[in-house]
């Protein structure tokens, strides 16, 4: 962090208001204090009021987490919510068919009647985020241990929770921030009737698919539409023919003004982890463990699951979702593996690294409170190493590499009632009705022959991969009966095992014994496989314990000896703000970059023969046309995509990129190839926020579409 950027942030702000504060994950409350002087001056016209309240309707009331680990966005009066294509492939996926095969061919609902309710699927609106430190602060003493401390923080936050939802439907947690040097309390509400409205085909939504992912320039469409549904009574409900669209307290105008280099933008979203202040030690645990195995695991189960794809429709159907779902991370592994090499990032941690530790050692009371941090850190990191890559291939090969392996495991319940002949036949049949509606969901998308490829190598991989000290102990009995010979072990587990099989497992659900599943091969290998990993995680838990408190301790060391290094708390999945400009760049010697795409690069990069870029007809038909309608840019082509230097990271897919005045103006879906190091280590100069223009969204929207009424819900500026 030898950045001056990186250096002088946080302290100079009141000094130099004028500072673009194009780094920085930026907590809302403190918006105030910190940030709305130099935002104002770079172009915004509202307040922090305007964007951050908990006694009036402001920004914060449109954004939702969506789903698990997405960003969306009100934009209609109505409940019509925009994200992006990639987060709402769930969805999507979810209700397609070989017949109706929604990711492919896209999905327009022409009315309310034919928007689709998607079971399981939640928004999540942020009430409030209220500092609660001192409190927790107040019930730690200083000789505990760290498990101790951990208890403790856990039995406030959930005393400090509980009293915030008393009374209430909102769910609120306690989350640690700055390494567990602060903690604010957090409240949302919940909507669970989520129905999907509008998406397009895969061709315009996913267009570059992974050869373009993480890159630019970019011409993908990525976005999606849903809407949020309520009871008649205005609370959040469950799925009811029924309920009503909801009325957000604030929702997101949309401009068609279009972005020129320069204007202000901010995005507000939930970043999902950054490790800004990651040690050079845990930089080659992650080089050296964490990005080696996921991009050698998963690029072997890709191939495999590819090769079926592109070789039967049916396959491609029910596997595109799951594909790409693996290939971003691991593509982003290579990526950010290759950024940390080539900016020399360790070197600079070390050298920070060295600078603090002079800091520390050179005052008893320093030494005491923070001289143990970067050895705490080194010691757990090294010490923990067999038991982190053991457990990453177990979770990578097995737990998620195969699906007859996790399909298994969820009869494990179901085994412990029926083994112990539980006289509750309530719960029994309770716990039966459960496995069949999640079977039902799971073989909709499942291909036997595909899965059975991908166990078998995996199986393999990870007993060449690991030592057998990390070994389930399943793996004793397949080399005791069948040698090394894993895939005759996975075709006979395949024949012999009610999971491989909706018929055999739907028939094992009607007359479920304990004997049937104490002899089912994968239902064993699935136990064994889950005991080890939860034996190794409880081996790595002392280790992590200490690992924790030294990142603490380094943390609140760093802050104390140059508060400006830790200007902002890593991100966290809470809601924050990024602000900065629309900028072009120059990645390497003279190559520049416009911060923008039109169509025309969207046919330049047309190709029928692969898959990843082919193009719809009809959107080659309006381009040839220059049928673009009132969405044109100022030069009549048709913009696709701009670029901004705001700070995001994982969990920002889907964002609002907002202007000065508070509209829409792009959905935020990816970071750049030559920054992929920014979650460790920004990079003021090179890093970028990769968005969709909100021009290119309607025009897909209106004229290729012909949804034009979703057009007339919104309002356009």
């Amino acid at each position: 962090m030898k950045r001056t950027f990186a250096i002088i942030t946080a302290c100079l702000f009141s000094f130099f208001p004028g500072l673009h504060a194009d780094e920085g994950m930026w907590l809302l409350p403190l918006l105030e204090k910190l940030n709305i002087q130099s935002m104002n001056e770079m172009g915004l016209e509202l307040t922090a009021e305007d964007i951050y309240s908990i006694n009036q309707a402001s920004l914060k009331d449109a954004i939702v987490i969506f789903g698990g680990g997405c960003t969306g966005e009100m934009v209609s009066s109505d409940g019509l919510l925009f994200t992006n294509h990639h987060c709402g492939r769930g969805a999507i996926h979810y209700h397609s068919t070989v017949e109706h095969d929604y990711l492919h061919d896209g999905f327009w609902a022409m009315t309310r009647e034919e928007e689709l309710h998607t079971p399981g699927l939640s928004v999540t609106f942020l009430v409030k985020l209220e500092k609660v430190t001192d409190r927790i602060m107040q019930g730690l003493k200083n000789r505990m241990t760290e498990k101790e401390r951990r208890e403790t923080i856990d039995t406030l936050s959930r005393q400090i929770a509980d009293e915030a939802t008393s009374g209430t439907h909102y769910r609120a947690t306690v989350s640690a921030f700055s390494g567990g040097n602060e903690y604010y309390l957090l409240v949302h509400e919940s909507f669970n009737d989520v129905r999907l409205v509008g998406a397009p085909p895969a061709s315009i939504g996913n267009y570059g698919a992974d050869t373009d992912n993480w890159m630019w320039p970019r011409h993908t469409g990525d976005f999606s539409i849903f809407r949020v549904y309520i009871g008649p009574d205005g609370k959040p409900a469950g799925y009811s023919p029924d309920n009503i669209p909801m009325k957000p307290r604030h929702y997101l105008p949309v401009s068609n003004r279009g972005v020129e280099k320069g204007d202000f933008a901010m995005v507000l979203g939930y970043p999902g982890g950054t490790t800004r202040y990651m040690t050079s030690y845990g930089i080659d645990e992650v080089q050296n463990i964490t990005h080696p195995n996921r991009i050698k695991i998963r690029g072997i189960r890709q191939e495999l699951m590819l090769g079926d794809m592109l070789a039967d429709r049916e396959v491609m159907t029910k596997y595109r979702a799951k594909y790409s779902g693996s290939t971003n991370y691991w593509k982003f592994s290579i990526g950010q593996s290759g950024g940390v090499e080539r900016l020399n990032v360790r070197a600079d941690k070390e050298a920070l690294e060295e600078r603090f530790s002079k800091w520390a050692n050179a005052n008893r009371k320093r030494s005491n409170t923070c001289g143990e941090a970067l050895e705490l850190i080194r010691s757990s990191i090294e010490a923990r190493a067999g038991y982190t890559h053991a457990n990453q291939y177990l979770v990578e090969c097995l737990i998620r590499g195969s699906e007859i392996i996790g399909r298994a495991y969820a009869a494990n319940r179901l085994y412990s009632m029926l083994q112990e002949n539980e006289n509750n036949k309530e719960a029994v049949e309770h716990e039966i009705v459960q496995l069949r509606t999640q079977a039902a969901d799971f073989f909709r998308n499942y291909n036997p022959p595909t899965d059975l490829k991908i166990t078998a190598a995996m199986l393999k991989l990870f007993y060449e991969d690991v030592p057998s000290l990390h070994h389930p102990a399943y793996f004793g009995v397949i080399k005791e009966h069948y040698g090394k010979d894993f895939e005759r072990f996975t075709r006979e587990l395949f024949e012999q095992s009610v999971f491989a099989d909706k018929e055999k497992f739907f028939a094992f659900l009607d007359n479920p014994l304990a004997e049937t599943l104490a002899s089912d091969p994968a239902f064993l290998l699935a136990g064994s496989v889950f005991a080890k990993n939860n034996d190794l995680r409880e081996l790595s838990s002392a280790y992590d314990l200490n690992l924790a408190r030294g990142r603490r301790l380094y943390i609140a060391g760093l802050s104390e000896m140059d508060p400006s290094l830790v200007p902002y708390p890593d991100a966290n999945f809470s809601m924050r703000l990024t602000y900065g400009t629309v900028q072009d760049y120059s990645p390497r010697d003279a190559v520049i970059y416009k911060h923008f795409t039109t169509i025309k690069g969207v046919l330049e990069k047309e190709d029928p023969a692969n898959w990843e870029f082919v193009l719809p007809e009809k959107l080659k038909q309006l381009s040839e046309a220059k049928d673009f309608g009132r969405y044109a840019g100022k030069d009549g082509n048709m913009p696709v995509c701009f670029i901004t230097n705001n700070d995001i990271t994982g969990g920002n897919s889907g964002s609002p990129v907002i202007n000065g005045k508070g509209e829409l103006i792009g959905l935020a879906f990816d970071g750049n190839w030559e920054a992929m190091s920014g979650d460790i280590a920004f990079e003021p100069g090179l890093q970028r926020c990769i968005a969709v223009d909100i021009r290119y969204v309607l025009f897909i929207i209106d004229k290729f579409a012909g949804a034009s009424h979703l057009i007339e819900e919104l309002d356009i500026r």
